[in-house]
């Protein structure tokens, strides 16, 4: 049979063993969208730990959590472009670590935060600065598909170096200073005046010609009507319009206009045979 002492240091034992397991944590928990970066004694080991329970050996590993989610940044950048406009914009960037390099990521960057800071601020700003170069002012508004694509490439392929991915860039608010701004809106005032001007001009020139055309053929109606119009026919025409009514006004020889029938003619009574 054990004394009661053996009990009481069995039971003590066990307390302790827990207490020592809740202080020093013998395992650790990688939750869902992290990875774990394991250190030996602060040194960073190859071994990167995925979602889950991980046992670990209390004092001699440590655990940093790193969060490979997708992630926004959003930065203001400014740049020039090849006709030395100054250009700004809103980058907005999604971005995540790439899962199996958390480790290397940690040991030669640092975390989320430092990520951020040191690798893709600075390469958001030169990757901008390098493309909108290439581009005209008024080349970075009409081919801003062009540029963007431009700007995804290069961005990408420069993160990729440090093992950060690039899931979409958005350029939000591309604007130029006030000074062009104002010259680029009185240059399409002055070609819509130029174009509405040029559209007067064709117009009356149209309309010009239109007059033309309408007086030659005119003309040469009046040429065709002159050269078949015979004393013969004008007389017909006479004959078909009159209304058989007789002119109170004789001509000069006593005829009637038009009809080579003279006054006496016709008032003579016929003798009856």
């Amino acid at each position: 049979m054990k004394s009661p002492n053996a009990s009481y240091l069995a039971a003590g034992l066990v307390l302790l063993l827990l207490v020592v397991a809740i202080a020093f944590k013998p395992f650790t928990i990688i939750n869902a969208g992290e990875r774990g970066v394991i250190m030996q004694f602060g040194q960073v080991q190859e071994q990167v730990l995925p979602e889950g329970l991980h046992p670990i050996i209390p004092i001699v590993n440590t655990v940093k959590k790193l969060s490979v989610r997708v992630q926004k940044h959003q930065i203001p950048a400014q740049a020039a472009s090849k006709d030395l406009q100054d250009v700004f914009t809103d980058v907005a960037l999604n971005w995540h670590i790439t899962p199996e390099k958390a480790n290397t990521i940690f040991q030669q960057i640092g975390d989320e935060q430092q990520v951020v800071e040191r690798i893709i601020n600075p390469a958001i700003e030169e990757v901008l600065k390098a493309v909108m170069a290439l581009y005209t002012a008024e080349q970075i508004i009409t081919k801003r598909g062009e540029v963007k694509t431009g700007i995804d490439d290069l961005l990408k392929s420069r993160l990729a170096q440090y093992n950060v991915d690039v899931d979409d860039i958005s350029l939000v608010n591309i604007r130029f200073s006030q000074r062009f701004s104002e010259a680029v809106e009185a240059k399409q005032i002055a070609e819509q005046e130029a174009k509405r001007a040029e559209f007067i001009t064709l117009k009356a020139a149209q309309e010009a010609q239109a007059e033309i055309n309408r007086a030659k053929g005119q003309a040469e109606a009046q040429r065709l009507l002159r050269e078949n119009l015979t004393p013969q026919i004008l007389q017909k025409q006479a004959i078909e319009k009159w209304d058989g009514k007789f002119p109170t006004v004789l001509g000069g020889n006593g005829a009637l206009p038009f009809i080579n029938v003279a006054p006496g003619e016709l008032s003579t009574p016929m003798q009856p045979s």
